[in-house]
């Protein structure tokens, strides 16, 4: 995946001794930690995107789009390893549901109405197109099969949830993975776009492998830093608010993991790279679903209280069924113009109301 830092949003790297001056001095102000943890968050991955662009630059195209694969979603990954060494399970599987609809119907949603209003129609690979939305299809599949069998399986099966969630995880990443070698190795050509140039070209000179790896370095641990501060404060945050912990994942958090990813779609629309925008949006999505949602099953028994299952709640998973649905019908003719991004993004602020107004 291709994520992109746009340099205004540098300034916001000020967040970062904010946020720590504050957790050291004001543990008390529990919710100006949390939104500065937030807006630390934000400049930071999208330098981590930066960096790993670059790198892919000296990698090559195979191993590139692995980086970026890897990559694509770690701040939003980081920030869910720390929820669930907490134990904020419920926080941990909101996110995981808002980066999911989030991605395929805010993003892509505000990519497409921002490139139909300059291009009145835009094109895109439809095979690819095609190709990412049956993913997302298993990854629908892979969050119903568990919460069906919660509710039909009785007292009996409440004991089998943690190994049926356990197996399901591997065969998603089985999924995962046989999806990168198709994409990445045995059939590449389909998935390439009418705009095939780099991207960290058009940002003038490619860094070098030490200068990309330091940066990279760097914006993880101090992500890593701002997530913990940032989880910790997300329960009294929550309380000052009167918001629920499932709207405050579903919604803040994941917008604040996916922000830079946000504005590279919107401008890659812009400039009728609608390709790039299609690759950003539905794939951040199959990577959240197919990938970090299965490995933090997995790392689960080893970093949390308990093991994680796979088990969400019927909002969450009629919620991400619906905008696959929708993303699929968008994404299925190759084209598209303003009036589909804004129905995405109504079908966001719906499921978004739904969210906020659920009790807690």
């Amino acid at each position: 995946m291709k994520t992109w830092l746009r340099p205004s949003l540098s300034w916001m790297l000020v967040a970062v001794p904010i946020a720590a001056w504050l957790e050291h001095a004001a543990p008390e102000r529990q919710t100006m930690i949390f939104f500065f943890a937030c807006a630390a968050v934000i400049p930071l991955a999208g330098w981590m995107g930066r960096a790993t662009e670059h790198l892919a630059e000296h990698a090559g195209e195979g191993v590139g789009g692995l980086l970026n694969a890897t990559f694509g979603n770690a701040a939003e990954l980081i920030i869910a390893i720390m929820a669930l060494r907490k134990g904020l399970y419920s926080v941990v599987k909101a996110s995981l549901t808002g980066s999911i609809i989030g991605n395929i119907l805010l993003v892509l949603g505000a990519a497409v109405l921002a490139g139909g209003v300059k291009h009145s129609q835009q094109r895109f690979n439809a095979t690819a197109a095609r190709s990412q939305s049956t993913m997302l299809f298993l990854a629908a599949v892979g969050l119903i099969a568990p919460a069906a069998f919660h509710h039909v399986g009785g007292k009996e099966g409440l004991l089998a949830e943690g190994r049926l969630s356990f197996d399901i995880s591997l065969v998603l990443l089985g999924t995962y993975l046989c999806g990168l070698i198709f994409t990445l190795v045995t059939h590449k050509e389909l998935f390439v776009g009418e705009s095939g140039h780099s991207q960290a070209a058009e940002g003038g000179p490619t860094w070098s492998v030490k200068r990309s790896l330091g940066i990279l370095a760097v914006a993880t641990g101090l992500i890593a830093w701002m997530s913990e501060i940032l989880v910790g404060a997300v329960e009294e945050t929550a309380r000052s608010l009167g918001m629920t912990e499932v709207f405050i994942g579903v919604v803040v958090v994941a917008i604040i993991g996916n922000a830079a990813e946000h504005s590279t779609a919107i401008l890659a629309a812009r400039r009728n790279r609608m390709d790039l925008s299609m690759g950003i949006a539905i794939g951040s999505s199959v990577q959240i679903a197919i990938f970090v949602a299965p490995l933090l099953v997995l790392l689960s028994y080893w970093i949390a209280p308990r093991p994680m299952d796979l088990v969400f709640t019927v909002p969450e998973v009629l919620a991400v069924t619906v905008a696959v649905v929708v993303a699929t019908q968008i994404a299925s003719d190759g084209e598209s113009n303003w009036l589909e991004g804004v129905q995405l993004l109504a079908v966001y602020l719906i499921l978004a109301m739904v969210f906020f107004f659920l009790p807690g």
